[in-house]
């Protein structure tokens, strides 16, 4: 007898792993992607709706031990770990270095998995996702996107509607479809995202001489109106990003054409210091995009529909928490599911609103803040002015200053990253 059947929205990074976690737990998830399926060279329209939009994506420990819950599903993704974090200034009169710590690799120590903070390209996380889903039996179908879910009157279940004209039932629905998600239009109607003011920049490029001596960092190089963050992927690429202030251009965005290509890596951040100039002059392809906040949300559910992810608390990306969040969602929605409903068997309305209600008790205020944190992050980056700009170097100086050594010393570990050690649960503590 097959499990009850729950239709999730959006085959991102949330979506898959939903999926497998429902599906050892004994329901029947289908997954619907709006986004066509992989093309020859991995890449598709299914991948470019997938993020606001860097190739890659930083998964943390609290993200990590999520994945991990999933049988060797770590072991078939090929990612970099960061031993050390690095600062510099490229301030005229003032370059070189601000501090660095070993941080990265002390929480490794203690993360309960190989990563404490790490780069993946994120085409192959999606394909290693996807590939692990269907091997775990889920159906994944693509070229469907979500306009509409009707709960059928008098009867726990949920009709969905596609615009190609399908249509499907479940018990209940999860949208993960991502900062433009047409889950969230159809429960709280449509809404415009709100740009920022700050554009990223980036690419991937064959690491440096001088971030090879370093061993596997994450760099951070500060600016005047600029700041680049670049870290490793694997053995020989370096992901890259420039966040600066500029005015809304969606026009101008995504991929560039290759002559604004080459007058980037011409232009003035071609002689950034550090490294950051090499990086920018060797990329194998720059992409630009804006960076966009949505309206909090009070809910995250209306009946028997719910969200998760960035559908529900979509961020910037200056804490680089976006999927991890997202898989701490996952983590808890699993979790209550178990704890409330052991059997997988068809849920009533009422015990849906109970697990639904519960989720967002833990995780809405949790969200809100670290989406106000990674706003704050991307505000105290990006300043002008030779005054400002020295105020923000100081700051960064003394926010390091002590912690050049935390390698073995579990309490300084602790309370820098508690937040990634006590969540989703900790160490050798799931309860799913």
């Amino acid at each position: 007898m097959s499990g009850t059947k729950v239709i999730i929205a959006g085959c991102g990074i949330a979506g898959p792993v939903l999926a497998i976690l429902l599906k050892l737990k004994g329901y029947s998830p289908v997954v619907y992607e709006r986004g066509d399926g992989l093309s020859k060279d991995g890449l598709s329209l299914w991948y470019s709706m997938q993020s606001q939009c860097s190739p890659t994506t930083i998964i943390q420990a609290n993200g990590a031990r999520v994945l991990s819950l999933i049988p060797g599903l770590l072991d078939d993704l090929t990612y970099q770990s960061f031993d050390q974090l690095v600062f510099y200034s490229a301030l005229a009169g003032s370059e070189g270095e601000l501090a660095r710590t070993d941080a990265p690799a002390a929480l490794r120590e203690y993360a309960g998995t190989d990563i404490g903070i790490a780069g993946i390209r994120r085409p192959h996380l999606l394909r290693t996702l996807l590939a692990t889903a269907q091997k775990h039996g889920v159906d994944v179908v693509f070229g469907h996107q979500l306009v509409g879910v009707d709960e059928v009157e008098g009867e726990e279940r949920v009709k969905v509607r596609f615009a190609n004209g399908a249509e499907d039932e479940a018990s209940f629905v999860v949208g993960c479809d991502g900062l433009h998600s047409n889950a969230r239009a159809c429960l709280f109607g449509k809404e415009d995202a709100t740009f920022t003011g700050l554009t990223q920049t980036g690419g991937i490029s064959p690491i440096p001489d001088v971030y090879k001596a370093l061993g596997p960092s994450m760099v951070n190089i500060f600016g005047d109106g600029v700041h680049l963050i670049a870290y490793p992927i694997n053995d020989t690429q370096i992901s890259w990003a420039i966040t600066q202030r500029e005015a809304e251009a969606r026009e101008t965005w995504r991929d560039m054409d290759e002559e604004r290509q080459r007058a980037f890596k011409s232009g003035s951040f071609s002689r950034l210091p550090c490294g950051g100039g090499e990086l920018v002059r060797t990329a194998d392809k720059i992409i630009k995009f804006g960076l966009y906040d949505r309206p909090e949300l009070k809910a995250w559910h209306k009946g028997r529909v719910l969200l998760i992810g960035d559908a529900a608390h979509p961020t910037s990306p200056h804490l680089g928490q976006g999927a991890n969040q997202a898989l701490e969602d996952v983590y808890h929605l699993a979790r209550l599911l178990v704890k409330h409903n052991p059997t997988a068997a068809p849920p009533s309305t009422a015990l849906l609103s109970t697990v639904f209600t519960e989720l967002e008790g833990l995780r809405i205020s949790r969200t809100s803040m670290l989406v106000r944190k990674a706003r704050i992050m991307g505000e105290m980056r990006v300043v002008d002015g030779a005054e400002r700009c020295q105020e923000r170097d100081a700051n960064v100086r003394a926010m390091w200053e002590g912690k050049s050594r935390m390698k073995g010393n579990v309490e300084a570990v602790r309370a820098l990253y508690a937040d990634l050690l006590d969540h989703p649960f900790e160490v050798g503590k799931s309860e799913v």
